[in-house]
């Protein structure tokens, strides 16, 4: 029997492990492209399938013998390794070349695997040499997992990110003290408790300078540069902020997308605030004088604000505080402003609140802190203007596994809530980048308006619908212009087009689109509304409406497209298509290598499995596959739902890991005398639920819509919790059944369903890009139905085994 602090010792390195992962995806975020946030959850699990590989080609030193003596000691370089190898990687220059890149590329996966490496061994020799404990053990592991991913939020929201590094490294570090068990580990065991109190000290110290902002550790390398250190940085669980630039420094006004007419000599000081350095919103000088910021009538996104004077206004992402200004500058009636992101608000009215002259106090302005959509949904108040700037723009989608909410505005069934918001004569407007040789965002911001009203009963969207577009700054490729779309709810009137073309011609702006322009063949046949899908179907790029099964405004290519050759020669256009090839080639990559994970042992190895032992590499990479397919689409649907991204990534994440980990606990009361027969309930029971469970999350949102958050909370945990339990009992019982035929192959099985999860990661991405959430979801039902076949062969050819008294390994 196992003492209990071999399952508190596994319950500290899951829990240090999923921390580390979850923080990749955060860190990642700010210092590469958006991609490597994503390829953080592929670098940890091919870290740990490699450690579990290492355990199965090595059985002679992972001994049984010698298991405690291992997990202190790869406990303990789990958590030295984390501090090394980040600390290598902050110092790694980006390169600017092809060669340079892919170096760069390859020395990020090697480096950030190493912790991963150890903390694979650890589990794997925790899960592998103890079979008879495997139901605690899993569930310890997966409890450990579950509160890591909660517990790193909240860590988030009290110091930054390399200092979390540092927690993380000491929690890691803290495991090998209870695994500490037998005479040889127990010297290891003050070792392990003086580096852990060490790490710990260091992270207190430095949480109280960043407070400061004069941390000891800081990122070096930003974005493929060297970053000066700000004025203002603070971190949260979605979102490194930073504020740059000299406050006593007047300058030109900088606007996103001015009119040719704008008289812009006006000398205002400004500052940069950036969203994981990439993002960025404007902090602008204001000590109550608004004559000094007329020039804010002459930015496109500011249009709606002329033809609909005296206006409620509800203001999409406050950011910097630039759109309340202009609503202010037209002397509108009331402002309200939605931001998702706190630490924006507090900085922009507090930290900053001198300078920007404290928005938040004028009384015409109010401003919450929530997501947007989720709050309208609750609200009973109407409104004449919504207003959605620029909000999640490329740079956004830096947040990699946190970005989750800001597409949820661009989907049919966001604007038909936006429109029941608004009042009769009331408008929508959105304003997105423009580029002149493909306005491919304009284009479907069009479909998706034309969509939106088609189902709301409009039968000429056309005469709802106007776009407005800014000159383009220059010719330079990363400049493109602005445009903004406005949509009535009632179709507007001669005067209302009247007046816009004529602030058109006075500040300096074009009109793309009204009921009797168009600027192109495109925008008007998509604005009429006939042949809708047929038309954005043969468009080269897809321009379809997204809806809330596929919420990606922003992915702007097909599955065909995804290995184009032609995407790199596209100008302004590639970064539509950058994306997806980006993720066609890791989900080659994955592939080959959960391949690899199968075929190096068979090589490596003297000993070749049976035939019928194979049928377990099928069991585990469905199970595996089913899990991560599965969770993954759960984020997916949810994160409308709930909201906030936070809440999201805590609440399912939480509930399933947690739930999983109870279920695995279960297993020790099916495990006996005739406990195969009976591991076959928990997968039929499973199966069942799923395979109603999408139709359920439907209703409950649909239900739920206008529901209190903590309400939501409430709902999701309730449902998802059962499902877990049952989700988190497949791989005990199929580990077990494997420890009955050969215990030797169980390391190798376990690195199986590790790399199996690597894929199905990325598998999951691919397949809602490219079809639907519910599409991915379903591919995760069939897995668990695999396994179930495959349990059943499994169990029939261990009988048979038993029956022909054939010799275990």
């Amino acid at each position: 029997m196992l003492k209990s602090r071999t399952y508190f010792g596994l319950f500290l390195v899951s829990l240090a492990t999923l921390m580390y992962e979850i923080l990749l995806t955060r860190i990642f975020s700010v210092t590469t492209s958006y991609h490597f946030a994503f390829m953080a959850v592929s670098i940890a699990m091919f870290g740990m399938t490699l450690g579990a590989l290492l355990v199965y080609l090595f059985p002679g030193y992972f001994t049984y013998v010698r298991s405690f003596h291992r997990l202190t000691f790869y406990s303990l370089l789990f958590g030295l390794s984390v501090v090394a190898s980040f600390l290598i990687y902050l110092n790694i220059p980006p390169g600017n070349d092809l060669p340079a890149r892919l170096f760069f590329t390859a020395s990020i996966y090697t480096v950030i695997s190493i912790p991963f490496v150890f903390s694979g061994i650890c589990t794997c020799i925790a899960l592998t040499k103890f079979p008879g404990q495997i139901s605690r053990l899993y569930a310890a592991d997966l409890a450990g997992a579950g509160i890591g991913c909660a517990l790193i939020l909240y860590i988030l929201r009290i110091t930054d990110g390399p200092t979390a590094v540092i927690i993380v490294a000491s929690l890691g570090s803290l495991g090998s003290v209870f695994f500490a068990s037998d005479p040889v580990s127990k010297r290891v065991k003050p070792i392990g408790l003086i580096i852990s109190v060490l790490l710990a000290s260091f992270a207190a110290l430095n949480t109280v300078l960043v407070h400061r902002q004069a941390p000891l550790l800081r990122l070096t390398w930003v974005k493929g540069r060297p970053e000066s250190p700000p004025l203002y940085e603070k971190w949260n669980p979605f979102s490194r902020i930073a504020v740059f630039g000299d406050p006593r420094k007047a300058q030109n006004p900088i606007g996103w997308s001015f009119g040719s007419n704008c008289p812009c000599g006006n000398s205002i000081s400004q500052l940069w605030l950036n969203i994981d350095a990439s993002a960025a919103t404007l902090l602008t000088s204001f000590d109550g004088n608004l004559n000094k910021l007329e020039y804010l009538k002459y930015d496109v996104t500011n249009i709606a604000h002329h033809i609909r004077p005296n206006a409620k206004v509800l203001i999409v992402g406050t950011g910097g505080g630039r759109d309340i200004l202009s609503a202010l500058v037209f002397a509108q009636k009331s402002i309200l402003g939605v931001e998702i992101n706190r630490d924006i608000i507090m900085t922009t009215n507090q930290t900053f609140g001198d300078f920007t002259g404290h928005l938040d106090r004028n009384p015409k302005v109010t401003i919450v802190n929530d997501e947007a959509r989720s709050y309208i949904a609750r609200s009973r108040d109407r409104f004449d203007i919504i207003q959605v700037s620029l909000v999640d723009t490329f740079a956004a989608t830096a947040s990699g596994a946190f970005a989750l909410t800001e597409n949820s505005l661009y989907t049919v069934e966001a604007w038909k809530l936006f429109f029941r918001h608004l009042e009769s004569h009331g408008v929508l407007t959105f304003s997105r980048w423009y580029v002149e040789e493909s306005p491919v965002e304009m284009y479907r911001l069009t479909a998706l308006a034309v969509a939106s009203l088609t189902e709301l009963g409009v039968e000429n969207p056309r005469q709802h619908i106007v776009i407005v577009k800014g000159p383009q700054p220059n010719k330079d490729v990363a400049s493109p212009a602005v445009g903004t779309l406005v949509v009535s709810k009632e179709p507007f009137s001669a005067q209302d087009s009247d007046m816009i073309r004529g602030v058109a011609r006075e500040t300096g702006l074009n009109v793309v689109l009204d009921a009797r322009f168009s600027h192109d063949n495109t925008f008007a046949a998509l604005a009429d509304g006939k042949d809708l899908h047929k038309l954005t179907a043969s468009f080269p790029l897809n321009i379809a409406p997204s809806t809330d099964n596929t919420p990606f405004f922003f992915n702007m290519s097909r599955f065909q497209d995804m290995f184009n050759s032609e995407v790199q020669q596209k100008g302004r256009l590639s970064v539509y298509l950058q994306p997806s090839y980006v993720l066609g080639s890791t989900l080659l990559i994955t592939l080959a290598l959960t391949l690899l994970c199968i075929l190096c042992p068979l090589v490596l190895t003297a000993e070749r499995p049976s035939s019928g032992d194979r049928v377990f590499f099928i069991l585990f990479s469905s199970i595996g596959l089913g899990f991560m397919l599965i969770e993954i689409s759960l984020l997916q649907r949810l994160s409308i739902f709930l909201g906030h991204p936070t809440y999201t990534l805590s609440v399912v994440l939480f509930t399933v890991l947690l739930s999983s980990g109870i279920g695995s606990y279960l297993t020790k009361r099916v495990i006996g005398r005739g406990w195969s027969r009976l591991g076959l309930v928990p997968l039929i029971l499973l199966i069942l639920p799923l395979a109603i469970f999408d139709e359920i999350i439907a209703v409950i949102r649909s239900l739920l819509e206008e529901s209190g958050m903590l309400f939501r909370i409430s709902i999701v945990t309730a449902t998802l919790f059962p499902v877990g339990v049952l989700m988190g009992m497949p791989f005990p019982l199929g580990m077990t059944l494997v420890s009955d035929r050969s215990k030797k192959l169980a390391p190798w099985l376990w690195g199986i369903n590790g790399a199996a999860s690597v894929f199905g990661s990325v598998l999951a991405a691919a397949i809602t890009l490219n079809s639907s959430i519910s599409v991915s979801f379903w591919t995760g039902v069939v897995c668990y139905v695999v396994a179930l076949v495959t349990f059943v062969i499994g169990m029939r050819w261990t009988a048979l085994l038993d029956d022909a008294k054939i010799p275990q390994n």
